[in-house]
């Protein structure tokens, strides 16, 4: 048992301790903390993860994995191995990370149609274009890397780059790889960090190749000297790049666009075949597409969609049209602006410099920059070079100083308890050069021969005069540069995939044109309930209606056209015909599409073309002639088109066929009677309108009197007049009794019609 001593000894210690713990705590706001470690993780996503870096091109992960597979010996002429191996290689030693983001980012650098020039040869299934999610899992696929991925390593191992400690300090990792390619503009990238994004589109390697050949040998050129060779962006797809040539200048200039791509498609057989599709298109996507604008009924002039794509055709998308009358072109220019086989693409170029900052680039710039880098890393593999060399050339003429003294030697080496000293001193040899002697095998002084080292010494100091003279000359180090990317150029160039067409924009068909133009009526009832039904012979009146409800107003069109619905409140509103219900049900309130002010009540519908002329009044007395086409809006909350004075009512609107010849026939609920030509009332777009017929002001203030119905008709139209039970039949010429000018106060109808109720035309 402890002694009470022992136990207050250790007490005082972890005291001491503790208090140690907390002098040594530095007390900081929450508001500082907070902000520094967001800022050092904004720093480390921008940085370390989404960003690419110029010299080589690739995001961290990206180039972890292929400097792992380099390690693993994977290159283009070995063996396939599981890409579960090169994933664990990577995670455990340098990328300590999720395995599923890893593999997703092995998978996009080995799929063709995603990467310009993939860095990885996949074996497997690496997904497709018609779906790129769908690869295997890393356990089945195999991989290896690609010939293009040996120009950002053959430079590895000469001095180029520097070292850098991976996550765990046991191990060295590439602080970038040795890029001989421009790989940032070849393959593209695209990433999110914190606060900033990166969309690089991928590039023919022959053009900026040929661009950077030109920078090198004018540095002064400008973003127009470069766009005559880099003619735009190259998709690893076919389609078309469709954007102007002053817009592709405008992106490379400022680092940051869009680029539209356009689907490439062919006649055959009065068919419309598609045979390359925007790139990071799905095909089956472009069916689901158009598929759901024919089920809509916004597509009628398509019949059937069909895929022909198989391993000969990788992309064969059938569209048959309705007949040998649709237009193809005008069809696709259709799809083109509204399904994917017309896509835009964000452009921000923008990547980590050789300063180790973020910044969006033009092309000028960007390509100035990675030559620095390429120059930098030929010096230095130079330098490493010469290193090699000199030391080469001081170790043979050691050699050569054993080989003509072969006897001594071998004698200092079987009788010296220590020879190196003695061989340094008896021949005046450095410690490298006699620690060379030593370390040859005997076999190999048998072997020894003046001219074979004197050969040798003569290359290494043909090379040695021509490295140091092209270190020494800024012109010959470029004239090296050129070379080697010429060579490159012929061994992965190949002939642009996307072709620049500058097209006009792609205008969607206005599907009101796509519709059939079926005769329909238009219903609407009391309570604001509107239905659609096919033809013009149908009785209203007939139809069944909601408990509570009845009909109040109709109108003839087609089903291509637009319904304008007037409210109590003057305002107009616009619904298209072919979405109204079927008139075998009862309808649907138009209050679920559209919002009228409160307390407003639909008062009629308007059908027919834009020039159409629709008489628009209030029980008030007041009316105007207004076009169809000026009381159309797009707004659900509609447009304000009559005035309505204080407690008056909307009236019905009537059509006007012929301003000449067409009669209006007014009648007040007192039983006053006015006709007269529609030629005298004025057309306007909106307001209170002219007065229709004269109705005492005090009458109608006080409800006593206003107008009952409005009516147009033909000269040799009768009209019918109710009033209660009873109803007044007037032919054509007893019309003429009641002729005045408009805003007269019209004739009194005969005893019995002092309250009429109604009038219609026979």
């Amino acid at each position: 048992m402890p002694s009470k001593s022992s136990s207050a000894h250790k007490r005082r210690s972890k005291a001491a301790k503790s208090a140690s713990a907390r002098a040594n705590i530095q007390g900081l706001p929450v508001s500082i903390f907070t902000e520094r470690a967001y800022l050092h993780y904004s720093m480390y996503v921008i940085l370390d993860r989404a960003l690419p870096f110029i010299g080589d091109g690739l995001k961290p992960v990206q180039r972890r994995i292929v400097y792992a597979m380099s390690e693993l010996g994977l290159h283009a002429a070995a063996k396939f191995k599981k890409s579960a191996r090169t994933v664990g290689d990577v995670l455990g030693k340098f990328h300590p990370h999720g395995d599923t983001a890893c593999y997703e980012a092995m998978v996009l650098m080995a799929q063709d149609f995603s990467y310009r020039y993939p860095l990885i040869d996949g074996q497997g299934n690496w997904g497709s274009s018609d779906d790129p999610k769908s690869f295997a899992a890393m356990r089945y696929t195999e991989a290896r890397l690609t010939r293009y991925a040996q120009t950002l390593l053959n430079e590895l191992g000469q001095g180029t780059v520097d070292w850098v400690p991976n996550f765990d300090g046991t191990l060295e990792e590439p602080k970038m790889l040795p890029a001989r390619l421009p790989n940032a503009l070849l393959n593209g990238a695209s990433g999110i960090a914190v606060g900033m994004a990166t969309d690089i589109p991928p590039h023919n390697n022959r053009e900026v190749i040929s661009a950077c050949i030109h920078l090198l040998e004018a540095p002064r050129a400008t973003v127009a000297d470069l766009c005559a060779h880099i003619k735009g962006p190259d998709y690893p797809t076919g389609a078309e790049i469709v954007t102007a040539h002053s817009e592709i200048r405008q992106i490379y200039e400022t680092g940051s666009g869009s680029i539209r791509q356009r689907a490439v498609w062919n006649r055959e057989e009065g068919n419309i075949i598609i045979t390359a599709l925007p790139y990071q298109v799905s095909g089956s996507r472009i069916l689901e597409q158009i598929a759901a604008q024919m089920n809509a009924k916004k597509l009628p002039l398509v019949t059937d969609l069909r895929d022909e794509s198989d391993h000969e055709n990788p992309t064969r998308l059938v569209i048959e049209p309705r007949s040998n009358r649709v237009d193809l072109s005008g069809l696709m220019d259709h799809l083109f602006a509204t399904t994917d086989l017309e896509r835009s693409y964000r452009i921000n170029i923008n990547m980590i410099g050789l300063n180790g900052r973020p910044k969006v680039y033009d092309i000028r710039s960007l390509l100035k920059e990675w030559l620095e880098f390429r120059i930098e890393t030929v010096r230095r593999r130079l330098n490493w070079r010469l290193e090699r060399v000199v030391r080469r050339l001081h170790i043979l003429q050691g050699y050569l100083t054993a080989y003509l003294n072969i006897d001594e030697v071998i004698r200092i080496i079987r009788r010296e308890d220590k020879p190196k000293p003695v061989l340094m001193k008896r021949f005046r040899l450095s410690d490298d050069q006699a620690e060379a002697i030593l370390e040859l095998k005997l076999r190999n002084l048998a072997k020894l021969e003046e001219f074979r080292i004197e050969g040798e010494q003569k290359e290494l100091s043909s090379e040695r005069d021509t490295l140091k003279k092209t270190l020494a000359s800024d012109r010959k180090l470029k004239r090296l540069i050129r070379e080697e990317l010429l060579a490159d150029a012929e061994e992965f160039g190949d002939r642009r995939r996307s072709p620049i067409v500058e097209r006009a924009a792609a205008k969607a068909i206005d599907h009101t044109k796509l519709i059939p133009a079926e005769a329909i009526t238009v219903v609407l009832s009391k309570k604001g309930w509107v239905r659609a039904a096919k033809g013009h012979e149908i009785d209203p009146r007939s139809l069944s209606y909601r408990s509570g409800d009845a009909y109040l107003h109709a109108a003839h069109g087609r089903t291509n056209q637009s319904v304008v619905c007037l409210d109590s409140s003057g305002r107009t509103y616009t619904v298209p015909a072919h979405g109204l219900p079927s008139a075998r049900g009862q309808g649907e309130p138009l209050s679920s599409t559209l919002t009228p002010p409160n307390g407003a009540a639909f008062a009629g519908v308007m059908m027919g073309e834009d020039e159409d002329l629709y008489l628009l009044s209030t029980a008030a007395g007041y009316g105007f002639i207004a076009p169809l086409g000026e009381m159309h809006t797009k707004n659900k909350k509609g447009k304000s088109t009559l005035k309505v004075p204080a407690d008056a009512k909307v009236l019905t609107p009537q059509r006007i066929f012929d301003m000449d010849k067409d009669w209006l026939a007014i009648v007040t609920t007192a039983g006053y009677l006015l006709v007269y030509m529609v030629g005298e009332l004025p057309q306007m777009n909106r307001g209170r309108g002219v007065k229709l017929i004269n109705i005492p002001a005090k009458r109608r203030k006080a409800g006593e009197e206003g107008v009952l119905a409005v009516i147009t008709f033909q000269e040799d139209d009768g009209l019918l007049i109710y009033s209660g039970k009873r109803y007044l039949r007037m032919k054509p010429s007893d019309i003429d009794h009641y002729i005045g000018a408009r805003g007269l106060r019209g004739r009194k109808l005969p005893r019995g019609f002092q309250q009429v109720r109604g009038m219609a035309v026979e």
